[in-house]
Order: structure tokens, then sequence, then C-alpha cells
């Protein structure tokens, strides 16, 4: 794009303290939080990043998180080691292997559970994953639930001449288009960038655009952002531009922001309050389905 403007680094956010959700997936939800308010991070409403981390055996049960109603939004699981086996009450079953992604919607209400792949459970190992909560415009959360499984196959590469090799599994990059489908135009990006490397990455200035650190040190509009910390830019300019002091490995989040009210609640993001009350009565209602034995 000739003469594009390089957007500014509004702020640089580290991550948060570390929790478990269930017992099999030690995050750091990076937001939501009170440091990147809704309107800057849409359409995106959580991410939670769990840096690699290494599993002992384990001889009996399951690390996870048992069936859990959703309803409003899309859950999107990266996994870079590790194996994540999903079960929902729509039909879908997967697992999601290294360098595969699942995207699953839960829009008018689903039920699922996300456990340790057995071999990784019994066996031990490592687990480097990220979950992120994508939110339907209100015309959408009402949608018919879906499930999209993306392998590490289905996505395609870019490779630059700098040596840098970026995985595009939503939007669209140097005429790549990534195989996610979206409600609303998101980018997402997964890029492996060397050392002294530049990485430029075209977007709609209305668009809201994260990068987040997962290996390594970059440069943004001058100023420096390390493994664990999450880049926000401002709206200001037509590309990202950002240049690797170490091999870095970096995930780039971008999308048109919905300018909705947005009610979060537990596991339930919705436009009022009104409708996170409806949500729990129709799950106690039975309207989300049955939950498998």
């Amino acid at each position: 794009m000739p003469n594009a403007m390089n957007r500014t680094v509004e702020a640089i956010h580290r991550s948060t303290t570390f929790h478990w959700v269930g017992n099999g997936f030690h995050v750091s939800t990076y937001f939501p939080s009170a440091a990147l308010p809704a309107e800057r991070v849409s359409p995106f409403v959580l991410m939670d990043y769990g840096p690699p981390k290494e599993f002992g055996p384990l001889a009996t049960g399951k690390r996870g998180v048992g069936w859990h109603p959703h309803r409003g939004f899309e859950t999107v699981t990266l996994a870079w080691e590790g194996a994540v086996a999903h079960r929902d009450n729509a039909g879908h079953s997967g697992v999601i292997g290294p360098g595969d992604v699942q995207w699953m919607t839960a829009a008018a209400g689903i039920f699922h559970e996300e456990f340790h792949e057995e071999k990784l459970t019994r066996s031990g190992g490592r687990m480097h994953m990220m979950q992120l909560w994508v939110n339907l415009p209100k015309k959408d959360k009402f949608a018919k639930p879906a499930y999209q499984p993306i392998t590490s196959s289905d996505i395609p590469r870019v490779k630059l001449d700098n040596g840098s090799t970026i995985r595009v599994i939503a939007g669209e990059l140097n005429g790549t288009r990534g195989p996610a489908r979206t409600f609303t135009p998101i980018t997402m990006l997964d890029a492996n960038v060397p050392a002294g490397a530049k990485l430029t990455v075209p977007l709609p200035s209305t668009f809201n655009a994260l990068a987040v650190v997962a290996k390594g040190r970059v440069l943004a509009d001058g100023k420096p952002a390390a493994r664990g910390e999450l880049v926000l830019f401002a709206n200001n300019g037509e590309q990202l531009e950002l240049v690797a002091e170490e091999d870095t490995h970096l995930i780039i989040l971008a999308g048109e922001p919905l300018r909705e009210p947005v009610v979060a609640y537990g596991p339930f993001v919705m436009n009022t309050m009104q409708e996170i009350k409806q949500a729990m009565i129709d799950v106690q209602l039975g309207k989300f389905g049955e939950v498998p034995d």
C-alpha cells in the first residue's frame, strides 16, 4: 500500500496474574479489563492466553472444563503445543492439535466441554494455547450454533522475503485469505518473524488492532514489547508495522468494532442485562439442549 500511514501505539499491556480454568488450562486473562475497555478490543470480548506449560502424566481422570453453556458469541481456540479434545451438545467433536484452530459459534445457545486429549493426559506433555471470545452482532446472537474445525493443513502460509512466515487464519494478507468464516470482518494472523525482520500488515483504519507477543521482542512505533505483552494500536493508520529484535512469535488480532452495547456475565455475552437473565432462564428450561452423558 503506497504511502500508507503506520499506526501509532496507544498502549502496551502486560498479562495479569495467572489462574486455572477448570483444572487443565493455566492462563492469563488479558481482557476484559479496566485497562482494555470493550470498545477498544471489539469485536473480541475475552482473551485467555496460556504460555507453554508442562503437565505430568495423570493415571486417572481428566484435565479441563466439563459441560458449561454459552450464548451470544463465538469461542476460538488456538493450539501450538498439546491437544484439546472438544465436544458439544450440537453433535460436534474433535481434537485441536498443534497448529489447529477451533472456531465454535455458540450463538443461540450451546453446551460444550474441553479437556486435554486422552494421550496427553495419560503421558503428560506441554500445553501452549489461546482462547478468544468473539462477539456476535445483535442480529446474529440467535443464529444456529456451528463449528469450524480448522486444521493446521487448512491454514495458508504467507512467506516473506525477509524470512517471516504468517499463517492466515481469518481475513486476508497479501492476497491470501484465511479459512475461518466470520460474521463480521476479522483478521487473525499467526506470525513467526526472524530477528531484524519487519512485518507490515495492511488493515482498514476503522479496525481495532492488537498484537500479542508469544515469544521474542519487537519494536512497534519505536516502543518495545516483549514476551507476554500485548500491543494496542491506535486507529489512526492503514497498516501496522512491527520490527523483530529477536526471533519472535506474534498473534495479530484485528476487526471491525461492533459499536453495540456489550453486557457480559459468566458464559453469556449479550446486549442487555435482561437478555442475560433470559439466557439463565433458558438454560434452566432446557432451551440450550440436553447435555450428553
